[in-house]
């Protein structure tokens, strides 16, 4: 029988924060882990202690298995300084086994703290010039493989929840709002999953896919860390600890200031159509779509090496000669360091080196597992296969500038001619992304209701 999430479209938040839905599959599909680390370290968006493994000869970081995020308004008439010191005991209180990171969107910067906004929400050094000053947090924007309605999202705050066990993750979020019921309005409830193949088996992209009666999901590999059937978590291919804070590359002004040891995160969530996939593209396509056309890796391997960073003219090059271009070059003209770089803290970043930290993960949400505004989100009771995208960049810059490169906008100027989601344009032809919104993520000390303590 192909199940369906109807009853959790009508809920209260309350209800599906602690619904497990079809989610609740997921504790009958894995083992019990052992627990996880301790409290993490300065910045929210690093989670210390994660395996790292070898998968296809390569070495791939292990991501947590579950993955929970809750968007929310900040209520108009809540005294600040009281939320924030609720809202900080109840994140404490579930941090352990569960990794929170605290993120926050430009509305509630406008709309509840604006003056001092406007004096510490860092610069964007690198974007600004002389006659026009641009924060290291812009509103989301729309890029050109976009479907013209992506609604881009005012959402005050998210929290993102992260665990290897779904209860526990389940049972701290709903704890966190809970406690801040009257203080934090639930916008969106978005759930999911990745990985849990690495250790031979089939993963829970595939074993959840079918429990769905997704199309296409007989097709996914079975050890696959996520739907599309490729491992995204390479060591390489990840920025290592800090390079993604604010101040590290120079990219702002926020060194020495108050939201110095945070970062940028970007939400988003993304349908993928899995049939089209792995029916219209053989491996050898998937492969050329997914890293570079032309490259050679064995038949049925999932994780491949990351190669040296293309530049723009390679990529340009690529596509002149047969109208497509990979993701990963792609984005590398971009998202990889073009130099040798010494960081604000003396660490020397070596030429290639990448600098986003990804977090994305696999959902059958349809778009979200709960809508405080289901018709304006196109809320639907059928599951779909979808990601829901996180990743931290310093900037919103710099993550506008990685995925205009993934539409062929390079860095040098280059504006390579792809239709909107055609074939050449690899992974986007299968993708359709729904919602958008940039976050800045404060250091660990300010994440509850930045800069209110500063309010007279």
């Amino acid at each position: 029988m192909r199940l369906t999430r109807r009853e959790l479209i009508a809920g209260t938040a309350a209800a599906a924060l602690a619904a497990g839905g079809i989610y609740e599959l997921a504790d009958r599909l894995t083992a019990s882990p052992q627990p996880g680390g301790a409290v993490g370290p300065r910045e929210q968006h690093e989670l210390p202690g994660l395996r790292v493994v070898e998968s296809d000869g390569v070495e791939v970081v292990v991501p947590p298995l579950f993955h929970h995020v809750v968007t929310a308004q900040v209520s108009p008439d809540i005294r600040l300084a009281d939320a924030r010191t609720r809202f900080e005991d109840a994140l404490s209180s579930v941090e352990g086994d569960v990794g929170v990171t605290v993120a926050w969107g430009l509305p509630y910067f406008r709309r509840h703290v604006p003056t001092l906004a406007a004096r510490h929400l860092p610069t964007d050094l690198r974007a600004s010039s002389t006659a026009r000053r641009v924060l290291a947090l812009l509103d989301a924007r729309r890029f050109p493989s976009d479907p013209p309605g992506a609604i881009l999202e005012d959402n005050d705050v998210a929290v993102l929840f992260r665990g290897d066990v779904r209860g526990d993750v389940d049972d701290a979020a709903e704890h966190v709002f809970a406690e801040l019921r009257d203080a934090l309005m639930v916008t969106s409830i978005r759930k999911g999953f990745v990985g849990g193949g690495f250790a031979g088996g089939v993963g829970l992209p595939k074993r959840m896919a079918l429990a769905a009666g997704i199309d296409g999901a007989d097709l996914i590999p079975d050890s696959a860390e996520l739907f599309l059937g490729l491992t995204s978590t390479q060591k390489a291919s990840l920025g290592p600890p800090r390079i993604a804070n604010l101040e590290t590359l120079g990219y702002t002004d926020a060194a020495g200031g108050y939201f110095e040891g945070g970062t940028h995160m970007h939400l988003s969530h993304i349908r993928e159509n899995l049939a089209a996939w792995y029916l219209n593209f053989d491996h050898g396509e998937r492969i050329g779509a997914a890293f570079r056309p032309g490259l050679s890796v064995a038949p049925g391997v999932q994780t491949v090496a990351e190669q040296h960073p293309a530049d723009a003219a390679a990529v340009a090059r690529g596509f002149r000669a047969g109208s497509r271009i990979g993701h990963s070059s792609s984005i590398q003209t971009v998202s990889r360091l073009a130099r040798d770089t010494i960081a604000a803290d003396g660490t020397v970043y070596r030429r290639g080196t990448a600098v986003p930290q990804r977090a994305d993960f696999n959902t059958l949400d349809n778009p979200f597992f709960w809508s405080s505004r289901p018709e304006r989100d196109r809320m639907a009771a059928e599951p779909a296969a979808g990601v829901h995208f996180v990743i931290f960049n310093p900037t919103s810059d710099d993550f506008h500038r990685t995925r205009l490169a993934m539409d062929g906008v390079l860095p040098d100027g280059t504006r390579l001619p792809l239709p909107a989601r055609g074939r050449g344009q690899g992974f986007n032809a299968v993708l359709a992304t729904t919602h958008r919104q940039n976050f800045l993520v404060p250091p660990r000390a300010h994440r509850s209701f930045p800069l209110s303590e500063l309010l007279n």
